[in-house]
């Protein structure tokens, strides 16, 4: 960022992560185990097999629409793209480019299965089928209040290289009440985009938004809690630095906060852990099978055998409840 401007959080947010040398658009910021974070999918394919098994059965109860369709959004370099078709699932009919991979990076893009459409943008108009979003709610772009004495809001003032942070009044209504009392200093984000997002995704959707992401139920939790713990940075796997500091270098996060997801976008029909959900569409059957299969041919095991017996340290990572499993999946029927 050069020149002298004031901008406020939310619009520096963007900037930083999806301008034009923002960490997402640029190229740098990615997932895997090259890159700087670790989701779900690139646990291993076993996180894609069971999601692809809940999307059949849905695609089922939705009586086999024929222009059904799966969208993730914010696809990253298709990891779960590639474990979800190579699932084989009846609901893309033998035709992987029913999967529709979104990804604002073009960089990642190029790396998406050949077979799934590849997309820069969601599609306008309807929707039929399941939309994805796996660890995106807690990037897009929120506003931020802080505790100065009363509540006030961020924002991020420039002066050719010299990034500081400047505290306005609030200017008008908020998704949420801040809470009358907390703590100096305590933070609070403003997720109006992220329920926005939801809001629009549900209004023209003939199917199902599933979202998995941290979350907290109530935004109040956050203003008790040290804010370094839920407005985090990451690069390389590590925690990254201020968030005013390697702007474009390193990734800007929250937990998602429910109550201000579902105050702008409705209720959603179910939310659950991540392991509850697993559990639910079967990952333990497909540990077993994992098992069994491996002990069939651990004497002398090929690639097959290989794969099954990952599905074990797999599982054991996603249904973490100190880490993946802990995590909160949302599901909008509409």
């Amino acid at each position: 960022m050069t020149g002298s401007h004031l901008v406020r959080f939310d619009e520096f947010m963007n900037d930083a992560l999806y301008g034009a040398s923002g960490f997402y658009t640029s190229g740098a910021g990615r997932a895997g185990r090259r890159g700087d974070f670790i989701t779900a999918p690139e646990v291993g394919p076993l996180f894609g097999t069971v999601v692809a098994r809940a999307v059949d059965a849905w695609w089922v109860d939705a009586g086999r629409p024929d222009d059904f369709r799966v969208f993730e959004i914010g696809a990253g370099p298709g990891t779960l793209a590639r474990s979800f078709v190579a699932a084989e699932p009846a609901c893309l009919v033998g035709d992987p480019s029913r999967y529709v991979a979104v990804e604002v990076s073009a960089r990642q893009r190029a790396d998406h299965p050949e077979s799934v459409t590849s997309l820069a943008t969601l599609p306008d108009g309807e929707l039929t089928g399941v939309v994805i979003a796996n660890e995106l709610l807690d990037n897009l772009p929120f506003r931020l209040l802080v505790n100065d004495g009363g509540w006030r809001e961020a924002w991020v003032a420039t002066d050719g290289d010299a990034v500081a942070e400047v505290l306005r009044p609030i200017e008008d209504d908020l998704p949420i009440d801040p809470p009358g009392s907390a703590p100096h200093g305590a933070r609070l984000p403003i997720q109006t985009r992220a329920g926005e997002f939801v809001a629009e995704i549900v209004g023209r959707l003939r199917g199902r938004l599933v979202v998995f992401d941290y979350a907290v139920a109530r935004t109040e939790v956050l203003a008790s809690r040290p804010w370094r713990d839920w407005l985090r940075t990451y690069k390389v796997h590590e925690r990254g630095a201020h968030y005013l500091r390697d702007i474009g270098r390193q990734d800007i996060t929250t937990d998602v906060c429910i109550d201000q997801i579902e105050r702008i976008a409705g209720p959603a029909a179910a939310v659950r852990s991540q392991a509850q959900f697993l559990q639910r569409w079967g990952i333990d059957e497909l540990v077993a099978q994992g098992r069994r299969i491996w002990e069939a041919e651990a004497a002398r095991p090929g690639l097959s055998a290989m794969k099954m017996r990952s599905r074990i340290s797999e599982a054991e990572a996603l249904l973490d409840p100190d880490g993946l499993g802990a995590f909160t999946v949302l599901e909008w029927a509409s």
